[in-house]
């Protein structure tokens, strides 16, 4: 089943709908590639990816093992490189708060967070730096 259509809307931007939710998320090409920058670009987002399922993945843990979530928010930065252009690194540091966590849930929670699917499914040559801080 197709998860989601495209299409180039010229100026280096594009439109793509989730086909069972009907979302929409626009793409423009970032102004040091041409580019307006009035959107998140594709790199952007496959930076993003990691983070968003980092926190899922952490949500679907927690749901599953009945721990109580507090306040998950956090920073993502990608960092480019050259010859070829590509993405070289994707920092991510994530704010978390766990009521009544202990040492051992903590590493428990950063350790589920580290399998993420998209984690593993980025090229090896990317670093991935996750810096967990509680509160």
């Amino acid at each position: 089943m197709v998860t989601a259509t495209t299409k180039y809307l010229g100026e280096l931007r594009t439109e793509n709908q989730h086909i069972q939710s009907g979302s929409v998320i626009i793409t423009d090409a970032p102004t040091d590639n041409h580019g307006k920058g009035q959107n998140f670009s594709p790199t952007d987002l496959c930076a993003l990816s990691l983070t968003n399922c980092l926190i899922t993945t952490i949500g679907i843990y927690a749901q599953k093992h009945q721990v109580e979530l507090g306040t998950i928010t956090a920073e993502t930065t990608k960092i480019m490189a050259s010859d070829p252009r590509r993405i070289s690194k994707i920092e991510v540091a994530i704010q978390i708060e766990i009521p009544a966590a202990d040492d051992k849930l903590r590493t428990i929670v950063e350790r589920v967070g580290r399998t993420c699917p998209v984690g593993r499914s980025l090229h090896p040559d990317i670093i991935q730096e996750v810096v967990f801080t509680w509160s």
